[in-house]
């Protein structure tokens, strides 16, 4: 009698992960999770169904921080990232040398793909936020324009002068860096702004600079500056609207403060 022929084994092959996310995350996971994998699909759940409101400033930061380890706790840190920094905005505008290195529970942040992490989501609410201010007339969008260059400018830890180029119809056409400084001083040099408003074909100005200090109080010098540049720009039939002084929270408007 012949012997039984023996099936040969069918080899098993795994379902691959999906990209960019761990076996723990993948959908249909039979892995016994730890404790705060629950935690990550509340936090998902939470924010899908009520919005950012319905989150604290460190779950967000939490949420975000899900991309840098996907294996461990990032809520220790994400607490420590915010108590440092002293706020959500600041966490993720840090310089990227502030940011590498910063460890809390069992996460580090040691990587160029975790701090661009964080780096990039500050980027992309800053560009949104631009992107809703330019393009249109300033007096229609005025409190989305302070709100911009607070965020733009405000957690800056040198002084930086931004201009704000405006057509004959007040629309913002540009927005523009022209100097960085130190912690209290920006050289601006009215014969270049000038020469940039004609190369735009901008008809008025708004001026920016920010006090890292916090303190958004015009100095002497700030006031000398802006006559100068006013009386280079009148020169030429270009108008300054306004020059803000961004503080941390707060601004100051030359315009409003009876300096223009």
């Amino acid at each position: 009698m012949a012997a039984p022929r023996t099936r040969k084994p069918v080899p098993s092959f795994a379902e691959p992960a999906l990209p960019g996310i761990s076996p723990e995350d993948a959908p249909g996971s039979t892995c016994e999770d730890p404790h705060y994998h629950g935690h990550r699909d509340r936090l998902r759940g939470r924010f899908l169904a009520g919005g950012p409101d319905a989150l604290q400033d460190y779950e967000l930061l939490e949420m975000i921080l899900f991309a840098v380890d996907r294996r461990r706790d990032v809520k220790p840190l994400a607490k420590a990232l915010i108590e440092r920094f002293g706020g959500l905005w600041n966490v993720v505008n840090a310089p990227p040398e502030k940011l590498r290195g910063i460890k809390a529970g069992e996460v580090a942040l040691t990587s160029d793909a975790a701090v661009a992490a964080i780096r990039a989501v500050g980027a992309a609410a800053l560009r949104g936020m631009r992107q809703e201010v330019m393009k249109r007339p300033v007096l229609a969008s005025w409190q989305a324009l302070l709100d911009y260059v607070q965020a733009a400018m405000a957690h800056e830890t040198t002084e930086q002068f931004r201009l704000l180029f405006l057509d004959i119809k007040n629309t913002l056409i540009a927005d523009e860096v022209q100097q960085r400084g130190t912690v209290d001083h920006t050289p601006v040099y009215p014969r270049e702004v000038v020469k940039r408003a004609l190369e735009l074909g901008a008809t008025a100005l708004i001026l920016v600079h920010n006090h890292p200090s916090g303190d958004p109080s015009p100095s002497r010098a700030d006031v000398d500056m802006t006559k100068e540049i006013v009386r280079a720009a009148d020169a030429v039939g270009v108008v300054v609207h306004d020059h803000l002084i961004v503080g941390k929270g707060k601004h100051a408007s030359f315009k409003a403060l009876g300096l223009l």
